[in-house]
This record gives structure tokens, sequence and C-alpha cells, in this order.
């Protein structure tokens, strides 16, 4: 075979092939045009399909057939959408409403972006409206109406005045607080101003110039000098048969350091008036009133004085001391008004109590003194006897007298005797006869001890034994006796002794086993430097039986 019949006999076979995937692709179509029109929701007419006309071929003689397999996917026919209906009317609705929706959502955002920085309608703020105001516009409102002050001074016996809040340079302090209330708002809430009212407090801060202030109160007709009338004290007076009080009168007298803070007070809390006679702290008071304690207790002893009776007894004497006395002691002015002088009035109680003390006191006075060598001696008591504690007997007579008190008693004494009369000494008592160089120990008047002594040296006048009637201090044994301290530190003497017994200073009873012997003139030269040296026996014996109380006389 040539070549030329293979080409035409390849080209052949192209053809076919060609030729037959065609017509097989054609049978698919119509195969899915059949489908289509079965599921179509309406019948419509078929329109014919034209073949396509029949390729020319080159060479008529038959060529073999090919089959060509289909790919995967190739028979699957793309759905057919399904018409909808077109409803022109409600898509126009559509298109309004969403056009509304827009201009109402810009409008409600305009509307949140306008109060973001404004009040909502319906908000109060201290009684102001400040609906659509931003923070510092409703703060100068709140300061226009802050600031539009002035306060009303009333007095005692005084018109009303008025201080300006101009003349105290009186001003609005924003704290801050009206631009919290602001922030407290949530702008998407704005619709809600419309159907309610909301109020809020804001503090009222002022400041205004306290210097001015002070000005201001100095020029009100209350504070000035020629409207002063001083207030008058409560006082007790006599009216026929007791005591009563008089109460106090008030003043018209500013306190003016105490009115000020009053009315300073009064400003800071935006007060409109301010009335002095209600606050008695802005007067001058009086210093004692109708309830004053001590003037309570002045009328209540006064009118216990004729009650009071106070007897004194003095052994078998006695005084008596009562109202008719005690009232001759007070003072009263021309008007019956009771001097209330406390001082005055305890001095005559004083002076009273002075007065016993000097009649019958025996402290530092001399008495006659029978000796048991039969002789009669004078010895000054100083350290012995009855003395009255004048302060003592003072403050219990003043609380007697003002209680109305009426008692019978002894007067209150810081010593003591052991009898009554003009010998206060008793029976029972030491005797030291200094000149005899003997004592004795006499009780309830007998003696039951005696014994010879050395008293101080009479050589020396620094040593001799002082006379005078003395009580015990106290009793010791044992004990060392010191004279004075030396320069070097040293005593002069250091003596120790088994009993010790003082009775005037560093003068007492001791045992002297140093001593040669007692009694007779040894106390010249051989004398102490002013103790009464005894035997040691003896010694011992009185440090046994001496009491505290006894009476120690000691004469020449």
């Amino acid at each position: 075979m040539s070549s030329e019949e293979k080409r035409e006999m390849e080209q052949g076979e192209t053809v076919a092939s060609g030729e037959n995937k065609s017509s097989e692709f054609q049978d698919k179509v119509d195969a899915a045009m059949e489908q289509i029109t079965v599921n179509a929701p309406e019948e419509k007419e078929e329109t014919p399909v034209t073949p396509a006309p029949p390729r020319k071929r080159k060479s008529a003689r038959p060529r073999p057939i090919t089959y060509v397999p289909l790919e995967e996917g190739e028979m699957e026919v793309p759905p057919i959408p399904e018409p909808k209906k077109k409803h022109k009317v409600l898509k126009s609705t559509g298109i309004v409403l969403a056009i509304l929706a827009v201009a109402a959502g810009c409008t409600y955002a305009g509307i949140c972006y306008y109060y973001s920085d404004k009040f909502f309608e319906g908000t109060v703020i201290n009684g102001i409206d400040c609906s659509g105001m931003t923070a510092y516009e409703a703060e100068q409102a709140i300061a226009e109406k802050v600031e539009d002050y002035s306060i009303q001074v009333m007095a005692r016996n005084q018109e009303p005045e008025s201080i300006s809040g101009d003349a105290i340079n009186y001003k609005y302090l924003p704290d801050g607080q009206v631009l919290e209330y602001l922030k407290q708002q949530k702008i998407y809430e704005w619709p809600l101003g419309y159907f309610e009212q909301r109020n809020y407090t804001a503090e009222e801060n002022i400041t205004y110039d306290k210097e001015k202030l002070q000005n201001e109160i100095k020029q009100l007709s209350c504070a000035k000098a020629e409207n002063q009338v001083e207030p008058e004290n409560a006082y007790v007076t006599f009216n026929d048969t007791q005591f009563e009080i008089v109460p106090e009168t008030q003043g018209s007298k500013l306190n003016l350091k105490q009115a000020y803070r009053i009315l300073e007070k009064a400003v800071s809390n935006s007060r409109k008036d301010i009335n002095f006679a209600k606050f008695e702290k802005a007067y001058v008071q009086a210093e004692v009133t109708k309830d004053n304690k001590d003037l309570q207790a002045t009328v209540n002893a006064y009118n216990n004085f004729t009650k009071a009776s106070i007897t004194y007894t003095f052994g078998e004497e006695t005084v008596t001391l009562d109202g008719s006395t005690i009232k001759d002691w007070l003072q009263f002015d021309e008007k019956g008004q009771l001097v209330q002088d406390d001082a005055s009035f305890e001095q005559h109680i004083r002076d009273y109590v002075a007065q016993l003390a000097a009649t019958y006191d025996t402290v530092g006075t001399d008495r006659e003194f029978y000796t048991t060598s039969g002789r009669v001696v004078y010895v000054y008591g100083s350290a012995y006897g009855w003395q009255i504690d004048q302060d003592a007997e003072t403050a219990q007579l003043t609380q007697e007298i003002q209680s109305g008190a009426q008692v019978t008693r002894e007067p209150v004494y810081s010593m003591t005797a052991n009898a009554r009369g003009v010998n206060d000494i008793g029976s029972t008592y030491i005797e030291v006869d200094l000149s005899a160089q003997h004592m004795y120990y006499y009780q309830n008047g007998s003696v039951i001890f005696e014994s010879d002594i050395v008293s101080g040296d009479m050589t020396y006048s620094d040593r001799q034994t002082p006379p005078g009637i003395f009580t015990l201090y106290y009793k010791k044994s044992p004990d060392v006796l010191r004279g004075s301290k030396l320069p070097n530190g040293e005593y002069e003497y250091e003596q120790p002794v088994t009993y010790w017994m003082p009775f005037n200073g560093g003068i007492g009873f001791h045992d002297a086993a140093w001593q040669p012997y007692f009694g007779g003139t040894r106390y010249y030269g051989g004398g102490s430097h002013g103790c009464i040296n005894l035997p040691p026996s003896n010694a011992a014996i009185l440090y046994n039986i001496i009491d505290y109380g006894v009476p120690i006389v000691c004469f020449y």
C-alpha cells in the first residue's frame, strides 16, 4: 500500500472517530433534555431539534468505529434554578422600611451624640432644670442661684439687719460632682428623660472672705458699744425669815468672738437667717446663775445658819456657837443683797477657831508643877499639852455651819494632854529633877520606878539638858549613839547602848555602863552630852514600862 493511501486511511479513521464521539455526545445531550422536560414544573411545547449536517468526508469508505469511554461527571447535568415570582409591591415596601430604619438609626445615634456631654431632658439638680445643659452650664446655673445670697441677722433688743453675699465675696465653688452626675448617664437611655424626672443633689460648696465677714459683724448695731447691756449675776438675799436666790438677768452684750463663730457657721451652711438670741454663747453670760452649785450651796448653808449649833467641850467647860453669832459674820449691801465673800466668811470662822485655841490651848505655856521634893516650879511645855488643829477645825466647823449641824464635841486637836485644868500633866508622868539628879515614874499618882541619873554636863553650855515637858518618840534596843559629823566624815563620838528612849530631839534615856556613879554632882564635869544616863539595870526596867503618851517633865 502506498504512503498516500495510508495517510488517507488514517484520516478516515480520525474523522470516523470524531463523528462517533460527536454522535455519542449528542445522545447524552438529548437524554439530559428529556430529563429536564420531565422535571419541569410547567409543560412546554417541545421544539424539534435539527440534527447537525453530516460532516463532509473526504472518503466514502467506511471506517472502523472506535468507542471512547466517558469521564466521571460528564453525564451530570447542572440543576436549572427554579423560576421566582416577582412581588414588586413587597420589594418596594422593604426598600422603604430599610430606608426608614437607616434614617431612624442615624437620628438615634445623632441624639446619643448630642447627649454625650449634656444632661437628659427631665434632669433637675438642686431644684434647677438642667435639661440639655453641659456640666459647666449646670454649674453656672447653680452658681447664679447660690451666689444670690444674703443672711438676715437678729439680736436681742435690735431690729433685724442683713449681710449680702457681695459684701463678703460669697462664691460658689464647684467640686466636680455635677460632672460626675453627667458621667453616670448612659447616652443610649436618653429617651427615658421624656418620661421620667431625675433629681440630683450636689453639694453647694461655697467660699467667702472671712476677714470681710469679721468686719461686717462689727458694723452691726448689736455689736456697737452703745447698744451693749451687761448681764447681772444671780445673788442671795435675806427675805424676812430665810435666804433665797434672785435669778440672774440677761444682758445684750455680745461675746463677739462666739457671735462670729455662730455667724460663720451659718454662712458656711448657706443659712438665710440667724438669731443670736437663740444662742446663749453669743452673749456675755452672767458669771453666777440661779443654778450655780456654789450659790445653791450658799443658800442652803445660810438657811441652815439659824439651825446650826456647835457646842465645844473643854473638860467641864463648854462653849456654844449658833446661828445668831454666825449671821453677824455675813455682809449685805444697801439693797439687802448678800455680799458673797467666801474668803471673808471663812476668815470669820478661822478667827473664831483661833480664839478658842488662844483660850484653851496649853502647848507653849508655863505650868505650875509640884515636885516630889515639895518645891513648886514653873515648867514651859512646847512639846506637850492641848493644841487645836486650827486648819482641820476650821474645815469641820465650816461644813457643820453649812449643813446646820447640831453637835456637841471636842475641837479637832493636833496634840492632847493627859488631863484638863491648870495641871494638864495628870497623875501619870515621869519627873526628872535635874537639880537633884534623880527621876521618878508616877502612875496614877504612885511611884512605880525611880533612879539616880547623870544628865548633861553643866560645864558645857551646849551639853546641858534643857527643861520642859516632852513625850517619848520611840524606843530601840540596841542602838548606837552618834555625835555630830566631822569634816573628815567621822562622828564626834559613837557610843553603843543597849536601851535607847529619845524624847527631845537627840536627847533621851539610855544605859551608861561607863559612868562610875550616878546622882550627886557627877553631871558637873562628868555629865553627858544632854541625855539622861541610867544604870544599865534601871535602864532595862524603864525600857519595859515606859509608855509613849506619858509626859516627861524635866526641870532644875
